[in-house]
């Protein structure tokens, strides 16, 4: 048995013997990728009766960790369009790159299809009100980095972080792609924009290896100039809306 095949035969034990009344299972993230490691979790989705309830659990089975995405057939719809609504997609993308695990009445190739057709409208875009708090909270975050002596490392590194990760969502915003957190972040980055998202992920480094926040600062600019430009004195945001 390979690598692949060992997650994989993982997964169908758990869904077989916790689950026996499943509607159809599938294996995501990157195990079903063929980039796990021994130590990688595994990320299982289970399509449930409707007499059943939907959830999310972390477990550990055959002494592996593995995160369950657990939705009833009624959900589904709902629970897409509020993964959909983050943004990130993160359980639209578990079911349209994931192995199928059992799909004993065709319930999972067609939550499938619900998956693919909703990522093949892509994300929701930002109301205005959402990219101008976008761009304000960017150019604070860039304006504090560039200001922020290089001896204060903590700072420095925190502001780095949050100038990438707002620069990220703006990006790609503008490009009508998905967003994601954690490695999903550069990945998803990459994608939407080679040039640009590059530059950010290497200003990024260049403050953590070298202390110079001068290259994400300039990264993080030509993205607001996407948008107008950064946006400081004449940005209001009302308490109610």
């Amino acid at each position: 048995m390979n690598d692949q095949e060992i997650p994989v035969a993982q997964a169908l034990r758990l869904v077989t013997t916790l689950f026996p009344h499943a509607l159809g299972a599938l294996l995501g993230g990157s195990a079903a990728q063929g980039r796990a490691t021994p130590t990688s979790d595994l990320d299982v989705a289970v399509l449930l009766p409707d007499s059943d309830t939907s959830r999310r659990e972390v477990i550990r089975h055959e002494g592996r960790l593995a995160e369950l995405f657990l939705n009833t057939l009624a959900d589904v719809p709902e629970f897409f369009a509020w993964d959909r609504a983050r943004r990130r997609g993160t359980v639209l993308f578990l079911y349209d790159q994931g192995l199928p695990l059992l799909d004993p009445h065709g319930h999972l190739s067609r939550t499938c299809e619900q998956a693919r057709a909703v990522l093949a409208a892509g994300p929701p875009p930002l109301t205005p009100a959402e990219r101008e708090r976008a761009r304000y909270g960017l150019t604070c975050f860039m304006d504090d980095l560039v200001d922020t002596p290089p001896t204060h490392r903590y700072e420095q590194l925190a502001l780095a972080d949050f100038t990438l990760r707002e620069a990220a969502h703006l990006l790609t915003a503008y490009h009508n792609a998905w967003t994601g957190i954690g490695k999903w972040l550069p990945r998803r980055l990459l994608s939407a924009d080679p040039a640009r998202g590059k530059a950010l992920l290497d200003g990024h480094q260049a403050v953590a290896e070298r202390a110079d926040p001068a290259p994400l600062a300039a990264a993080a600019e030509q993205v607001l100039d996407l948008l107008g430009g950064p946006l400081r004195e004449g940005y209001a945001h009302p308490w109610r809306t």
